[in-house]
């Protein structure tokens, strides 16, 4: 996967990139033209954009990461931000606004999503990303 360096406006959306839930919600996000192109950033794969998720001590395994305008939200606010930058046409827009246009409901329904995930990859085997234990076993070796 090639790093594309995000303009200011442009949004970075961290997911993980062997879990099918995670990659069917990429393939149909979208943000609006108005804000700029989204940047999708597989969690597996090593990114300055990772390095600073794991140095600001956010376990990618508990949340989503969205970053816009240097900003960086996780977990439901990340999915509000990202929402309310989409467009609401299209069905999967217009029911991603539904669940996280707002503070409350992200925070409700989120969890709920976070939990799929979790069954999802316990059940086909898969594993975290654990991004903070990686990062404290290379910290305890240097």
């Amino acid at each position: 996967m090639i790093q594309v360096a995000a303009e200011k406006d442009d949004v970075s959306l961290v997911y993980d990139g062997e879990c099918p839930i995670c990659n069917t919600y990429c393939k149909y996000a979208r943000v609006s033209d108005a804000v700029g192109r989204l940047h999708l950033v597989d969690a597996r794969q090593p990114s300055p954009l990772m390095d600073e998720i794991t140095a600001a001590g956010l376990d990618i395994d508990q949340g989503m990461v969205v970053k816009f305008k240097d900003v960086t939200y996780y977990g439901p606010e990340a999915i509000r931000v990202l929402t309310l930058l989409s467009t609401r046409s299209g069905f999967f827009n217009r029911i991603n606004y539904y669940f996280f246009g707002t503070e409350r409901r992200a925070g409700i329904f989120y969890p709920f999503g976070k939990a799929l995930r979790n069954l999802v990859l316990k059940v086909m085997g898969i594993r975290y990303i654990e991004n903070l234990k990686v990062a404290e076993k290379s910290s305890n070796t240097v």
